[in-house]
């Protein structure tokens, strides 16, 4: 049975430990917190007073319970105060030394039988804990910022801590109404060994000016449902922060994808720490401020004057996304040529726009007119030749780029002159499509996310035969849809897959290295990082063959040793666990 704990000490009043120390008080505890000086102390007052602050101005807290809240703690300068605390938790900047020194005269302060816990993010909690005589008794404690809000504590234990202290704090963790999840003691350790290296593969991106901050970032936000882009995300952590976790996960890892991006260093020596500092990728107002203001790097809006008119559209496909194109183009107002392999295939893909439109009225999202308006805008066709007049082609056939180059021959054959043709590839080449044609210059990547009738972002990809006005019409057209566009090169995964995958592939070697199971991987990343999905369910739903194909076509353009799958994805592919569709994946569905 987990022992009753009522007596918190809490060391260092920066964001994150002024953020514990309000949990706990919010829980009814009474806490002592410690800062290194006044300075510090009035610091961390003011972290607190302005958090409960915003609280009572959301009718989170009432006044009288933000005044108890704030009376529950007790500040001081001296360590000695906390001689009668039964844990205490560390959460002072991310230095080895500083951290060793702390726990150090913890140990001669305290009694035997406290539990002392670190917030640090990515250092070793076993090089913590030998700097006191009862490394069994110390932890990991991680909370996720801000502390207030985000559920997930990382419960890090060493291989000497004691069960009974691991489930000491479990317990207490979930009495503070947090979800804690128990892992060893490795840099990162969940949720930042998966989240960094993304993040880092985005700098790495940008620094390549693959595309620009606000694409990644939106690419990320409207592709993947991410409550941040990357960038946004780097710049609330802190530049520096960031640079720190990094170095102690490739010092730890060797893994080349964990080095830190050079901009990082640069941007860090340069002042540019992000929003505590008022500029990191984006420039804000104030220090300290979420609010962004413009710098003049703005990305550049395409020149309307290099616009061509599209007044109709052919999309060629019968699957999914290709029925999902149409139904967007048409409940637009553009006339959509359905061009399909035969006149049985086309009149499935117009039953199935037609279900779809007809479910979009069942749920009040659309007037009968309106859909019966969109379905009239729809011509099935068999022939080529039907695609002769239309301004914009729009290939959504299978993932085999012998099918698509055989598509783009015969497109080259009928469409007119200065047509824009586009395909919706989401990991073959480009450029190898428009290699099929005798105008390569009309030809881009125009790829929309599933379900395209509800997803915002297309992912707009220049080849480097792509003329510029074409770039520019898709773009007008992508916001004539009311889709969100981004822009970048013609090379494997575009953004989104190129930042997803690599994501995705770490967390199969987390759980093949049996450091964590799926269910707490899953956890970590939707509780701690806030995204919608964790990432087994979401290899899941995507499909392990599909996912092991892109991760398979990344590594073989990238040849980076991290791309490279894991080979218990390709175990799982092999024996048929495909994911929801084969009703077993990571997870078993019924």
């Amino acid at each position: 049975m987990a022992r009753e704990i009522t007596r918190v000490g809490v060391v260092g009043l920066g964001t994150m430990g002024a953020g514990i120390a309000e949990v706990l008080a919010r829980s009814g505890l009474s806490v002592t917190a410690v800062e290194i000086d006044d300075e510090g102390v009035a610091r961390g007052r003011g972290h607190l007073e302005h958090s409960t602050d915003r609280a009572l101005a959301k009718d989170k807290l009432d006044a009288k319970a933000r005044e108890e809240l704030l009376g529950r703690i007790t500040y001081t300068t001296s360590l000695a105060e906390l001689a009668d605390s039964e844990l205490v938790i560390e959460a002072i900047p991310e230095g080895l030394a500083q951290k060793a020194e702390v726990f150090s005269q913890l140990d001669k302060i305290t009694g035997p039988e406290t539990i002392f816990a670190s917030n640090t993010s990515s250092l070793s909690v076993t090089e913590i804990g030998v700097h006191t005589a009862r490394p069994g008794k110390v932890v990991g404690m991680h909370f996720f910022n801000p502390a207030p809000v985000l559920k997930l504590v990382e419960i890090v234990r060493t291989v000497v801590t004691e069960p009974d202290v691991v489930t000491d704090v479990v317990e207490f963790a979930g009495k503070l109404g947090k979800t804690p999840v128990v892992i060893g003691d490795r840099a990162g350790f969940i949720a930042n060994a998966l989240l960094f290296g993304y993040l880092n593969h985005a700098v790495r991106m940008y620094e390549q000016r693959y595309a620009s901050r606000e694409d990644l970032d939106a690419a990320m936000r409207f592709g993947c449902g991410y409550p941040m882009g990357p960038l946004a995300l780097l710049d609330l952590i802190g530049l520096d922060t960031a640079f720190q976790i990094l170095e102690t996960m490739y010092r730890q890892s060797r893994n080349r994808l964990h080095a830190p991006a050079p901009l990082l260093k640069q941007m860090i020596t340069a002042g540019l720490l992000g929003r505590k500092s008022g500029r990191g990728f984006y420039t804000y107002d104030a220090p300290d401020s979420p609010t962004v203001v413009a710098d003049g790097l703005e990305v550049s809006t395409e020149d309307s004057d290099a616009v061509r008119a599209v007044r109709s559209v052919g999309v060629i496909g019968t699957g999914t996304m290709a029925t999902g194109i149409v139904e967007v183009f048409a409940k637009r107002g553009y006339p959509v040529v359905l061009k399909a392999r035969s006149a049985e295939k086309a009149d499935a893909a117009l039953a199935k726009v037609r279900k779809s439109l007809d479910k979009a009225v069942s749920k009040g999202k659309l007037s009968t007119e309106d859909a019966e308006s969109a379905l009239s805008r729809i011509t099935p066709a068999v022939d080529y030749a039907e695609l002769s007049d239309v301004d914009l082609v729009v290939e959504a056939v299978a993932e085999v780029l012998e099918v698509k180059q055989e598509v783009f021959a015969a497109l080259d054959a009928v469409a007119k002159p200065g047509a824009v043709l586009a395909t919706t590839t989401s990991s073959l080449p480009v450029i190898e499509c428009a290699a099929a044609t005798a105008r390569p210059s009309d030809v881009l990547g125009l790829h929309f996310f599933n379900p395209a009738t509800v997803m915002k972002l297309v992912e707009v990809v220049r080849t480097i035969a792509t003329a510029p006005e074409v770039v520019a019409t898709a773009h007008a057209v992508c916001g004539d849809l009311g889709k969100r566009p981004v822009h970048c090169g013609d090379r494997a995964g575009f953004i989104v897959n190129a930042l997803l995958f690599p994501y995705l592939n770490d967390a199969v070697k987390m759980l093949e290295a049996h450091y964590a199971e799926v269910a707490d991987i899953d956890t970590a990343m939707k509780v701690g990082c806030g995204l919608p999905m964790g990432p087994f369910e979401l290899l899941d739903v995507v499909g392990l063959d599909v996912s092991l194909a892109i991760e398979r076509t990344l590594f073989d353009e990238f040849r980076e040793e991290g791309f490279a799958p894991a080979p218990l994805l390709e175990h799982l592919v092999t024996a048929g666990r495909l994911g929801r569709k084969t009703g077993k994946g990571f997870h078993d569905y019924t």
